[in-house]
């Protein structure tokens, strides 16, 4: 009996250990495995993470990239497929034919540049003591009209280079011109001028120094209108439209020009950091380098302000 009951004892504690060993077994193979599923979920929130930062990298770029074409004013015209060009009557620059064709030396050159974009030209009479509100708002992609390159023009605009030298000069009717000869004489006159332009600026001096009657108008063709009918005295316009639009052979042929306030330059205007003006440059480089330009200015009568490109 006493072997028997040894027997029992040890048999029972032989189990004993046996579970216990199992159970310690047990207990490293399920820490191994939640040990190695832990592991396998951080490299899956981590691939998951590198991807989203990769997706939303590349997401920048693309919405970058989109950004930069926006911004870019020869694609916005090239997607239009036209460029408009912000302009007033202003004979031999921008005027209309009989036909109601826009012609003259700025006109047929922004014809000839959009062509080279591969757009075509789209001519918009705009109210001139407006033009950077017109060009900034994007209702026109420049100004393209005998345009002084002052320091407001430069500091508003990105400018192509100087294309033709100007000044703005006195229109008086021609039997007086012999009395306004000289800035001391035109104290005495009453003038009409376009709101907004070179020759206001020039008055605008002028008033600094003594009293100056003068009245805005819409354009430069308007104070020429303004003397020819005898509610002005006087006109200041650019000296390239004078001599194409007064004197002997022109439609106000009674007119003629004295007094020269200032010398300029012309430019063409595009929005502040536009890549255009850069591509007007280069046209116009290769056009004086061909000799297109300067049969353009030719055919317009501006030749010898033409400023070599």
């Amino acid at each position: 009996m006493k072997k028997l009951a040894a027997l029992f004892m040890a048999a029972l504690l032989a189990v004993g250990v046996l579970a216990g060993c199992g159970g310690k077994d047990a207990e490293k193979t399920e820490a191994a495995t939640t040990a190695a599923e832990t592991d396998a979920q951080a490299d899956t929130a981590q691939a998951d993470t590198e991807e989203k930062e990769t997706g939303s990298t590349d997401g920048t770029e693309e919405a970058a990239g989109t950004e930069g074409a926006s911004d870019s004013d020869m694609a916005y015209v090239k997607e239009k497929g036209k460029l408009v060009v912000g302009i007033t009557e202003f004979e031999p620059m921008d005027y209309q034919n009989e036909a109601g064709e826009w012609i003259g030396f700025d006109a047929d050159m922004a014809k000839a540049f959009a062509e080279s974009l591969g757009v075509e030209a789209e001519f918009i009479v705009i109210d001139w003591d407006n033009k950077i509100m017109e060009l900034d708002g994007k209702s026109i992609d420049c100004v393209w009209n005998g345009m002084t390159l002052t320091d407001e023009v430069k500091s508003a605009m990105e400018c192509s280079k100087p294309y033709c030298e100007n000044a703005q000069v006195v229109v008086v009717p021609a039997d007086k011109a012999d009395q306004y000869q000289d800035l001391d004489s035109l104290f005495t006159l009453s003038f009409a001028v376009e709101a907004g332009s070179a020759g206001e600026a020039e008055l605008e001096k002028l008033a600094d120094m003594g009293d100056l009657n003068y009245t805005p108008v819409g354009q430069q063709a308007d104070a020429l209108m303004e003397v020819a009918a005898g509610t002005s005295d006087a006109a200041v316009i650019d000296s390239l439209m004078a001599g194409a639009m007064v004197g002997e052979g022109t439609g106000y042929a009674d007119l003629t020009y004295t007094v020269s306030l200032n010398g300029e330059e012309y430019g063409v205007g595009f929005r502040k950091g536009s890549d255009l003006a850069d591509a007007l440059n280069q046209f116009f480089a290769e056009s004086y380098a061909d000799g297109s330009m300067v049969k353009c200015a030719e055919t317009y009568g501006v030749q010898a302000a033409l400023i070599e490109q």
